[in-house]
């Protein structure tokens, strides 16, 4: 991807943009304590705890390992150095077996002083409270033994007295058991003594001093809460960048010309650029709001294009401010006024506003225009050139006031602009009233140069199918972002059915062309319109002969030399509409 195009497609999905970035920044709001914290990572210490010498063989190391993780010691060493939570400083601690004879603590701190005073306070408290539960256990078992050395100090004594009366015979006989009670009397006393001789040393101590070093930094872990906002900035901005160009990805709808033109096989005359929002409020067109803004001179060049490329009838309409009212009417008669459907696939493609803004750029060149509001679903055409709302086209064609169209004719905001609005169109029913449309537009040609019509969407209703048949040209109106490419080549199919001349694809709210354009070995060459379906009367013409068809002429971009051939039928010409570039 070009990098104007990462640019559009940031800048169209900026709301995703700021809303990823924002629940970013709260999400690490929430997360970052108030106020700067604190790293208590940055430096790290370890002391190794071993048996004293002589006591490897009465000190078990899963003993001391299981004491050494208690909470008494954790106590014990907040309890030192004056810290309330026991909980953190126990978080700042870690014990581990190095060997079977040796013990490891490693502690963090913010500073090197407060990682050596833990490990320091750690280390004394497992050796003192390890010493005091083995003195402790130590005596217990003291107080067991002195309790059978007693036992067997009185057994003794009996057996003792028993062979001072005894005969020599019964001596011989007491004299072995005389030898095991000494035996045994001897054995309990001396575990007294050595269980008092270790109850009164340390079995465990420190080996070595505390080894301290500062530990890597970290940027997740620093202690500037700037910093950790900043980063979820970062990231929230790079997860929206993400999710944008993967919906850019999924998204296929229409919205550069190429795109237009392959999806609806027809040229794209005019890209208008994106609108403010500020200028879309306005209550008349923008060619005469606002003259010199970008899109005014993109309507004045779809314009400029219509005329050159439109039906001849459009081309040769001049203004006719210099004739009396009596040579206009005469040369209207005989040169009926051109009229331009303007239709759309879908609602929102911008059509009502195109038919106000492409009249104001018509009657700047001279040529009186009407204006025909044909939605009668939602007529707002009134709305775009400052009309009053009134009877209209509802009323002609329903037959209520069809003697005069001239009275409907509504003056508008724009010099040389008309407008017979959409009228009350709640009465009848819309399909119903294109019936009366060929007779209504050959009675409204006589009272201006060109005529433009606003029809509803034609996938949405049958009202702009039905008119298509008795207009001169059609121009196709599309929004960018507003319709998939099946919807315009569904378009393309009922347009190619009725033979209609298509002047073109109007592409409203496009970004500034960016990137190469089509190759020029491969660029598509348009298909000409199909024939007009017999039987079927221009408007202000005389109706053909029985039996005798009649072609409208096609627009210059689709006329091509003359082949020996025969004509190409309807069927034929509706399949080369759709092949598109294979042609």
């Amino acid at each position: 991807m070009e990098p104007a195009n990462l640019f559009t497609v940031l800048r169209r999905y900026w709301r995703l943009l700021a809303g990823c970035t924002v629940a970013a920044l709260l999400v690490g709001f929430l997360l970052t304590p108030a106020g700067d914290a604190v790293d208590t990572a940055k430096w790290q210490c370890k002391v190794a705890i071993t048996p004293v010498a002589g006591a490897a063989d009465t000190v078990r190391a899963d003993q001391v390992l299981s004491y050494a993780q208690g909470s008494a010691v954790s106590t014990a060493a907040a309890q030192k150095l004056g810290a309330t939570d026991v909980a953190a400083l126990a978080a700042r601690r870690t014990v581990t077996a190095a060997s079977t004879q040796m013990l490891l603590f490693t502690t963090t701190g913010p500073n090197q002083q407060g990682a050596a005073d833990l490990a320091a306070a750690l280390a004394e408290a497992t050796i003192n409270g390890y010493a005091q539960e083995s003195k402790k256990s130590a005596d217990e078992s003291i107080k067991r033994l002195q309790a059978e050395a007693k036992d067997q100090q009185d057994q003794l004594d009996q057996l003792q007295k028993d062979a001072s009366k005894a005969s020599a015979a019964d001596q011989a006989k007491l004299a072995p058991q005389l030898s095991a009670a000494t035996a045994s009397l001897t054995k309990t006393l001396g575990a007294i003594s050595d269980l008092r001789s270790h109850s009164q040393t340390d079995a465990i101590q420190q080996w070595g001093s505390i080894d301290c070093k500062e530990a890597s930094g970290n940027p997740l872990t620093a202690p500037s809460r700037g910093l950790r906002l900043s980063l979820a900035v970062v990231l929230g901005l790079g997860l929206g960048v993400v999710a944008a160009l993967m919906l850019s990805r999924m998204d296929t709808r229409l919205r550069g010309r190429n795109g237009a033109e392959e999806a609806f096989n027809l040229p794209v005359i005019g890209e208008i650029p994106l609108v403010a929002r500020r200028l879309r409020r306005l209550r008349e067109p923008l060619v005469v709001a606002r003259p010199s803004d970008p899109a005014a001179e993109a309507y004045r060049s779809l314009r400029s294009t219509l005329l050159l490329t439109g039906p001849d009838a459009l081309a040769a309409q001049v203004g006719e401010g210099t004739l009396d009212p009596a040579e206009r009417v005469s040369r209207r008669l005989a040169h009926p006024a051109p009229v331009i459907l303007v239709m759309s696939g879908r609602s929102g493609d911008g059509r009502t506003t195109t038919v106000a803004n492409l009249a104001a750029a018509l009657a700047e060149t001279g040529r009186q225009v009407l204006v025909l509001d044909c939605d009668f679903r939602h007529p707002q055409a009134h709305v775009h050139l400052g009309a009053a709302e009134g009877p209209g086209m509802a009323e002609l064609l329903s037959g209520e006031q069809l003697a005069d169209p001239g009275d409907l004719i509504s003056r508008t905001n724009v010099d040389g602009v008309a407008l017979i609005p959409g009228g009350n169109t709640s009465t009848a029913y819309p399909a119903a009233l294109v019936l009366r449309a060929g007779e209504v537009l050959r009675r409204v040609q006589r009272h201006a140069d060109v005529v433009l019509v606003d029809s509803s969407p034609l996938l949405h209703a049958n009202d702009a199918y039905d008119l298509v048949r008795h207009a001169d040209a059609v121009l196709v109106t599309v929004m960018a972002g507003n319709v998939k490419p099946e919807e315009a080549d569904r378009v393309a199919e009922l347009l190619a059915r009725t033979g209609v001349p298509v002047a073109g694809v109007a592409l409203l709210g496009t970004d500034r062309p960016v990137g190469l354009r089509r190759k020029r070995g491969k660029a598509r060459t348009p298909a000409a319109p199909a024939p007009r379906v017999p039987g079927a009367a221009a408007p202000g013409a005389p109706r053909p002969a029985p039996g005798a068809e009649e072609r409208r002429s096609t627009p210059s971009w689709a006329r091509r030399p003359a082949p020996d051939a025969p004509p190409e039928t309807p069927a034929e010409t509706t399949l080369r509409l759709r092949q598109g570039e294979d042609l």
